[in-house]
């Protein structure tokens, strides 16, 4: 490793080495290469006087690129593509008078950018529906264990921790959506020229205006897309980079929210995320069990989130047909977006996997504040018993405020339950109120919908995606 340069952590620490690759030189410049095949086979099956030994020297120095070549040219002519054209021309001799025929830089540029953001979504996919799986095994074993739930962070009705869990699951399972759509929406920009005119191609099919018609579906097809877009200036819409990061931005608020919760429990002490045996949570205090991989979620997510305002601004501040202030913006925004959420789902799934929960601490909390939460069942019980319903209820209040001073000013457990046995108006004993102090009885219908969710949604996507699944994220640092 190189001590004496800046390096991104993004590669050094986060991002995985199939992700980093999607976004390498190397993945870029095939692919370019890849493309000046398929633009010359498309004009030699289209009638223009390229020969079949012309494509298969193309072929034969696909992939092993001569960058020594190009590096140098484009000291002299100082642009990027036409170094390459060159590079790629020594290697072919009998092709390099078709390499690139018709083209402007934006052919293998912009439509290597829609190649790469495609992969490198289907990547952010498998591991979304990884993370999402792993949720659903650990939604699925909590679905029956009570909890304390929060509006506000206040102590609220109680929920099963399972239950909680399709919370972060749903959000994912919605980026999900918004993944496919953008994916599924993504086209190529085609071969249409400086101006998205196609002007060059009318002067070299002889202004033959169905053949020139013919050209963006075959190299769409050949390239593994379905379609151009229609219309183009030079380059394609730099909204569609737009669309790209926010849904990015999407996952990430997702992973913050999840990552933001695994915080607040782990305080709690009743969900941890993983912890290894030599791990170090502070130079100081020994002691500590910091949630370094959730605050690593939400550092990271941070991130993405701001970062998806940059195609938002490149595209709106577009002039015409073409500018050139995208491009500097395009290198770093798009592939360290991708990098980016690639190293937080490589972390969610790490935590998911080794979430520990802790039943006792989570039981004791809850039976701390549930006679609050039972009182409207203790009152039914006592009407049951003879009680005046309107003033079982000033009772219960004067009460409920009384034990929660003793709680709060004398730091005395909630004696609430011993203080409604004491009063006569309710005609109930301390053995039959705690009777009604099962948290099963307040979780509604928590584990039902844990159970309806994962069998009519969450199930059914997984089953689809069955070829995805089973991944294991492995954390640098």
């Amino acid at each position: 490793m190189s001590t004496d340069c800046y390096v991104s952590p993004l590669s050094e620490r986060y991002a995985s080495k199939e992700m980093q690759y999607i976004f390498s030189p190397d993945k870029k410049f095939r692919t370019w290469r890849r493309l000046w095949i398929a633009l010359a086979e498309t004009e030699k099956e289209l009638g223009l006087k390229i020969t079949e030994e012309q494509i298969e020297e193309l072929k034969a120095h696909a992939d092993d690129i001569n960058y020594d070549v190009a590096k140098e040219r484009e000291k002299i002519v100082r642009h990027d593509v036409m170094s390459h054209v060159y590079a790629y021309g020594v290697q072919c001799p009998k092709a390099k008078g078709i390499i690139h025929l018709g083209a402007t830089s934006c052919y293998v540029g912009d439509n290597t950018d829609i190649i790469v953001m495609s992969e490198a979504l289907k990547l952010v996919r498998k591991k979304l529906l990884n993370v999402i799986a792993e949720l659903a095994e650990f939604a699925k074993e909590q679905k029956s264990q009570p909890t304390l739930a929060f509006t506000h962070f206040q102590p609220a009705q109680p929920t099963t921790v399972g239950k909680r869990a399709t919370l972060w699951m749903q959000e994912f399972e919605m980026d999900l959506e918004d993944l496919e759509y953008v994916l599924g929406s993504l086209k190529l920009l085609g071969s249409k020229g400086t101006t998205g005119t196609q002007a060059s191609f009318l002067e070299l099919f002889d202004g033959d205006q169905e053949t020139i018609d013919k050209i963006d579906p075959m190299v769409a097809k050949k390239m593994g897309f379905e379609a151009c877009y229609p219309v183009s200036g030079q380059t394609y819409s730099r909204k569609v980079d737009t669309r790209v990061l926010n849904v990015l931005a999407g996952i990430a608020a997702s992973a913050h929210k999840f990552s933001n919760d695994i915080r607040l429990l782990q305080h709690l002490k009743e969900v941890e995320e993983p912890f290894e045996k030599s791990q170090i949570g502070s130079s100081a205090m020994a002691y500590k069990r910091n949630p370094m991989r959730s605050e690593r979620i939400a550092s990271l997510s941070r991130y993405v989130m701001i970062d998806a305002l940059n195609p938002a601004v490149t595209s709106a501040a577009q002039w015409f047909e073409r500018t050139l202030d995208d491009s500097a913006n395009k290198r770093l925004s798009v592939p360290e977006g991708f990098l980016a959420v690639d190293g937080i789902l490589d972390l969610c799934l790490n935590v998911v996997d080794g979430l520990v929960v802790y039943p006792k601490v989570i039981e004791k909390r809850l039976m701390s504040e549930l006679p609050f939460m039972a009182t409207e069942n203790i009152m039914m019980d006592a009407v049951k018993a003879g009680g005046d319903r309107q003033e079982l209820h000033e009772r219960i209040r004067e009460l409920s405020m009384a034990a929660g001073k003793n709680v709060k000013e004398k730091g005395m457990d909630n004696n609430l339950l011993e203080l409604i046995a004491e009063d006569p108006a309710f005609n109930l004993s301390l053995e039959e109120l705690q009777k009604t102090m099962e948290p099963v009885r307040y979780v509604g219908r928590a584990r039902e919908q844990v159970d309806a969710y994962l069998a009519q949604v969450i199930y059914p996507l997984l089953e689809k995606n069955k070829e995805h699944l089973g991944m294991k994220s492995e954390i640098k640092v």
